[in-house]
Order: structure tokens, then sequence, then C-alpha cells
């Protein structure tokens, strides 16, 4: 069955309030880990992870840095109205550029309170330590969000500066609370890195310095990619079938060294850290099976669109489309493979690239549910019976799983 035709009445569960993970635990590895292997289960924590990894396995982390998306103005009769930076505005090449800009930057925002915002009402924030003062500005307004001028009188600082300073971190809206000091380093992985991602990829979240000093002694293998986590990932499938659902695009970066490396160690174990590392891998081995059919990849739009994979009657072998894909960055001067991704991974996909991934338990009726399901069938729901009935804590800041493919 094409994905498009999926009811996601097929993939929910029930989730009690509280078997949601409200705050994170004081140790990042001590969480309970799930392993599923081939219909099996076990129980672990994390601390204990390499055990469960074969030697010479590559492992991919996401590498993206959460930015404090997330600007309380105030208005002038004294109230809040608040904006939720989502994405740069499609005239700016890459996060990156967007991220340093400096004076004033275009998003796309969601804004709370919309409706209070009078055409002719400034709204601002006033920043003591450094001195600044950001003001917003409608500049579009769309079904769902608007597109925001942010202007600061600061020219020392880049976009990034500024959300740093006056921004606060965006945590899950199913925590239903407000950040608080200890999110600060939680929410966020030990790797992180580049800054752009609304969300944590919070898989990564249970990694510290002895977990990755544990894989390297048993010579398993780490790299990193960056796939910047939009807001989208929490927005719930609302249509009865996937063939109404919109999926987010996001921002992927891939060095060339990981795409040779890959093509190495195709046939052994490659092991996802994160739903937003899957995409991204996965998402390789299409724009490389595009180039191998003679077709350029849209790199400054989105290069893999969401149906592609399920609507594609041409494909290659992985490592031809690597080695294409290889080719073609080698031939255009590119050390990064920089571009937009929104590629559906649903049952009825066939994985590439990932032969496992580590991820935690997501929400009822979601898109990173349906890549679960793609990856182990049906065995899902076993996976998620087990966790509800041996207490694993859910979401964002719970527990998590290592998860072999069928192929694995």
């Amino acid at each position: 069955m094409h994905p498009k035709y999926l009811r996601i009445d097929n993939f929910t569960y029930s989730l009690p309030d509280d078997r949601i993970a409200k705050y994170p635990l004081a140790e990042r590895d001590a969480s309970n880990l799930l392993v599923y292997n081939n219909g099996d289960i076990t129980e672990d924590i994390y601390s204990n992870i390499a055990g469960h990894i074969p030697a010479h396995t590559l492992m991919v982390f996401n590498q993206t840095k959460v930015v404090h998306a997330r600007l309380l103005f105030k208005k002038p009769t004294g109230g809040v109205i608040e904006v939720f930076c989502l994405a740069p505005a499609p005239q700016y090449p890459d996060i990156q550029t967007a991220m340093l800009s400096k004076g004033h930057a275009i998003w796309e925002c969601m804004v709370g309170g919309a409706a209070k915002w009078k055409p002719d009402m400034a709204l601002q924030i006033t920043n003591e330590s450094p001195a600044f003062v950001l003001t917003a500005g409608i500049v579009e307004r769309r079904q769902g969000s608007f597109l925001l001028r942010l202007e600061w009188n600061n020219d020392t600082l880049t976009f990034a500066d500024v959300l740093h300073y006056a921004g606060k971190v965006p945590l899950p809206p199913y925590l239903n609370r407000d950040a608080d000091a200890t999110d600060e380093g939680r929410y966020q992985t030990l790797y992180a890195k580049d800054e752009g991602s609304v969300a944590a990829p919070t898989a990564g979240l249970h990694f510290t310095q002895n977990v990755m000093a544990a894989l390297a002694d048993k010579h398993i293998d780490t790299d990193f990619v960056t796939l910047h986590v939009g807001a989208g990932t929490f927005r719930p499938v609302k249509s009865d079938t996937m063939v109404e659902h919109d999926m987010h695009a996001e921002w992927i970066e891939v060095s060339l060294q990981l795409i040779q490396k890959l093509r190495g160690v195709l046939g052994s174990q490659i092991v996802a850290v994160g739903t937003t590392s899957m995409r991204t891998l996965e998402s390789l081995y299409w724009i490389g099976n595009s180039i191998y059919n003679g077709s350029a990849p849209d790199l400054e739009g989105i290069a893999v669109t969401q149906w592609q994979p399920y609507e594609t009657n041409y494909t290659c072998t992985p490592a031809e489309s690597l080695k294409a894909l290889a080719d073609y960055m080698e031939a255009n001067n590119l050390n990064k493979l920089i571009t937009r991704t929104q590629i559906l991974i649903a049952p009825g996909y066939e994985f590439k690239i990932a032969t496992g991934l580590v991820t935690n338990f997501h929400q009822p009726q979601s898109t990173l549910l349906l890549l679960v399901a793609a990856l182990i069938g049906d065995d899902w729901r076993k996976v998620y019976d087990y966790a509800l009935s041996h207490d694993f804590r859910f979401l964002s800041y719970g527990d998590g799983s290592l998860l072999w493919g069928s192929k694995a």
C-alpha cells in the first residue's frame, strides 16, 4: 500500500499523562534502554548501550543546536504576545546565513495571541546586557503562521546572539510548563554545534562523555550530520489518511567526508541516533539516486520531496547512489551538502542506508511513530506495550530504545 493511504488511527495508543517525562533524570545515561532485535525485547540503561552494538558499527548523530526560539514581546498596554521562530524566510540560502544576519532578520513564526496584535502596534523586547531593543513587525500573514521582520539596534550582534539573550528555551508544548534553569543545559545534546533547531534531537540527550568513550573503546565509529529540527516535528497528523498531511521540510547539512565514509561501510551496521539522523541518511540515498539517473538535485529548494521514495520508478543501489552523490559534490567543489528534505518515512518504505535506530518513545499518531513502524513493522505495538507496562518514561525527556531493522 502507498503510504498516502495509511490511516493514522492505526498508529495510535493510549499514553497517560503521568507517563510523559516532564523533567530529565539527574544523569543523562541513567535512562532506561529498550533493545529490540528480530522480535525480542530486552532492557538495560543507556550507560551500557555499547554492549548492545557490534564492533565496527557506524553511529551517526545529529549535531544541531537548539536556539532560544521563543520570544515574549510586550505590548504597549503591558500584555504579552508570544512569537515562536520557525524558520528563516526563503530569501536566505540556509539557516547559518540567516542566523548570522545583523540588524534585522525575516523569519516565519507562529504568534500566540495574534488577534490582539493590531497593525499599528509596536512589539518590543528590551535587553539590558548586552543592551539592545528587539522589535517585531508583520511582513505577511499566512495560514497558521506569520512572516515577521525582526529588528535590533545593536549591529555588533547576530540574530543568533539576539535569540540567545532575548529568547527562551523552546520546550515541547506537551510538557505544559515553562523552561527553567535546568533546561538550559539538558534540552541540548553534549555535542550540539550548529545553531538552528527549535526542538532538540532528543535521542541524543542520553549520551554522555562516558558513553561516547565506551563506544570508542569497542571500536564503534561515530560521526555527525546536521538536521535543523522544525516545530513541525510536534505537529500531529490531523487527517484520516496521510495523503492530506503536508510533511514539514527541514534543513540538512552533510559533509563529503561522511558520504565517503558511508560508502566504505555499506553492508555493515549503520545506526542513526534519532529520527532526524535517520531522515538525513535516507535522504542522501534519494538525492544520489536522482543524480545517478540524470537529474540534478534541487539543492536550493527541497531536494527530497514527501512522496519521492514511493513514486520514483527508477532506483539504483545504495553504493551507486552514494558514489554519484560524492562525484557530484567533488565536481561542483562542494565539501558540504546543504539543502532541505521533506522525506516521510512510513510503513512501505525500504531503508537504503541505516540498519538500526536509537530513539525515544513518540506521540501517538505522529510521523515519528510512522518511521518506527516502517523500521520494525507491526512490532512497534509490541515495543510500546512493553514500554508502557514496564514503567518506561515517554517523549522528549523520557527513556529510549535501540531498534534493529529486519535486515540488521
